[in-house]
C-alpha cells in the first residue's frame, strides 16, 4: 500500500473556532482521517500550509522525502522523519501539530486494512468504556455556574472543570502580562468554586483550569484560596515555560496540580514526572505528536504512577483518538470533552458521538471508527483559508 494524496481541510463548525481535518488516500481506496487543530493565533493556517509541504519531496534539499509514496503502515517511521526534519527549526510545536493530525490518520488507516479498532492495535483495551470530564461556564455569575454544574451531574457527569476567574482574566488568556488578578476577581474566583461545590455536593469531582494566566505569588495565593473546595486538580497555575516557577509553586501548595497542554512530546514531560511536580499530565493528542506519541508518554508516566488526562479544546477527532489511546492506557483518569461543542462535532461525522451517562462509548468499527461528513465539511471552510487560496 502507497500513500497517494494528503491534504488538510479547515472547517469553520464553531463560531470561534476552527478545526484542522486531515485526510490521507492511499492506493488501495482506504482513507484515513486525523485531526491538527490548533487554537488561535492563525495556527490552522499555519498547520496547514506545513502539511502541505509535507505531502510531496522537496528536490535537492536535506530531510524533505514527502509522505506521496511511502507506506503509510511504516508509522513509527514516518513520525520520526517528520519530527527529525525540523529539528534546526525545532519540532515540537508547530510540527508536532501537524505530525498529530498526519499520525491519526495513519493509524486510521491501519485499522481499517486490518479490519481492527485502533484500541485493538495498541494491544487491546483495559477498559470497557472512556469517563468523561466537561466544562462549567458563567464565570461571572455563582448563581448560574452553579446551575450549570447540577445540569450536568443529572446528565451523569461525575467531574467538571471551570476557570473560575475567566471573567476578569479572559483577556489575558494567552495574552500573559503581568500575571496578577484584581481582589475582586480573586473574590470571585472562590464564590464561584464554592457555589458549584455547595450546589453539587462532596463527591463529584472538580477541577480549575488558570490556563497559566497567573505569576508565581498569585498562583500560590489562588491555589491556596481554593484549599477548602477540595480540587481534583488546579490547572496550568503559571505559564509553561519556566519548570522553575513550576516547582515553586508545586513547593508552596499542597492542592493537586495539572499541566503539560502546551508541552510537546516524551521530552518536555520527563523533568515535570522526574521532578514529581505535578499530581497529573494532560498532552493533547493533536499538539504533541498524536497517538504514537501519547502513547509513549501515558507509558512513561505510568512508571512514576502519574495519572494520564488528555486534554481537548478541538474538535471531534481530538476526542476520539484520545479515547482510543485511552481504552489502552491503565494510569488514565478522564478524557476532556466539552458538551457545548457536542453539536458541532457531529455535524463534521456521518455519525453523532456515544456519550450515555458521562461516558464514551466507542465503537467496534475498524480503524478510529469514525468518519467526516463530506457534505458538512466542505461546505463551512474556514474563510480565512478560502481567502488564501486554500482548500
Amino acid at each position: 500500500m502507497k500513500i497517494t494524496d494528503v491534504r488538510a481541510r479547515l472547517v469553520r463548525a464553531h463560531p470561534e473556532r476552527t478545526w484542522v481535518f486531515v485526510e490521507i488516500d492511499t492506493d488501495e481506496g482506504i482513507t484515513g482521517v486525523g485531526e491538527a487543530t490548533n487554537s488561535g493565533g492563525g495556527g490552522a493556517i499555519l498547520i496547514a500550509r506545513t502539511i502541505e509541504v509535507l505531502r510531496n519531496d522537496l528536490p535537492n534539499t536535506d530531510f524533505s522525502d514527502g509522505l506521496v509514496g511511502q507506506d503509510p503502515s511504516h508509522i513509527e517511521r514516518i513520525w520520526q522523519n517528520t519530527y527529525r526534519r525540523f529539528t534546526a527549526l525545532g519540532s515540537r510545536g508547530l510540527a508536532t501539530a501537524a505530525l498529530s493530525g498526519i499520525d491519526a490518520a495513519l493509524w486510521d488507516i491501519k485499522g481499517k486494512a486490518l479490519g481492527k479498532p485502533v484500541y485493538d492495535l495498541l494491544g487491546g483495551p483495559v477498559r470497557d468504556t472512556v469517563p468523561l470530564y466537561t466544562h462549567v461556564g458563567h464565570a461571572d455569575d455563582p448563581a448560574a455556574a452553579a446551575r450549570q454544574a447540577r445540569g450536568l451531574v443529572d446528565e451523569g457527569f461525575e467531574a467538571l472543570k471551570t476557570d473560575p476567574y475567566a471573567a476578569t482574566m479572559r483577556q489575558s488568556h494567552r495574552r500573559y502580562m503581568s500575571g496578577r488578578i484584581s481582589a475582586e476577581g480573586a473574590n470571585l474566583g472562590v464564590e464561584v468554586m464554592t457555589a458549584i461545590r455547595e450546589e453539587v455536593g462532596p463527591d463529584i469531582e472538580l477541577m480549575i483550569d488558570a490556563h497559566g494566566n497567573f505569576d508565581v505569588p498569585t498562583a500560590i495565593d489562588m491555589i491556596n484560596r481554593m484549599e477548602p473546595i477540595h480540587l481534583t486538580w488546579f490547572e496550568e497555575p503559571c505559564q509553561p515555560e519556566s519548570i522553575d516557577a513550576l516547582r515553586e509553586v508545586r513547593e508552596h501548595t499542597d492542592v493537586p496540580l495539572c499541566v503539560g497542554e502546551r508541552m510537546y512530546t516524551r521530552f518536555d514531560f520527563l523533568p515535570v514526572l522526574q521532578q514529581r511536580l505535578v499530581n497529573y499530565i494532560m498532552p493533547d493528542i493533536c499538539w504533541t505528536g498524536g497517538i504514537t506519541e501519547v502513547r509513549k508518554i501515558a507509558s512513561m508516566a505510568e512508571a512514576y504512577y502519574v495519572p494520564v488526562t488528555p486534554h481537548d479544546a478541538s474538535g471531534p477527532f481530538n476526542v476520539i483518538a484520545g479515547a482510543h489511546v485511552m481504552m489502552n492506557t491503565p494510569n488514565f483518569y478522564r478524557l476532556e470533552m466539552a458538551t457545548a461543542g457536542m453539536d458541532a462535532y457531529n455535524a463534521c461525522l456521518t455519525e453523532p458521538l456515544d456519550i450515555r451517562e458521562g461516558e464514551l462509548h466507542l465503537p467496534d468499527r475498524p480503524g478510529l471508527g469514525y468518519e467526516l461528513d463530506l457534505d458538512f465539511v466542505e461546505s463551512h471552510p474556514d474563510p480565512d483559508w478560502v481567502a488564501l487560496g486554500g482548500g
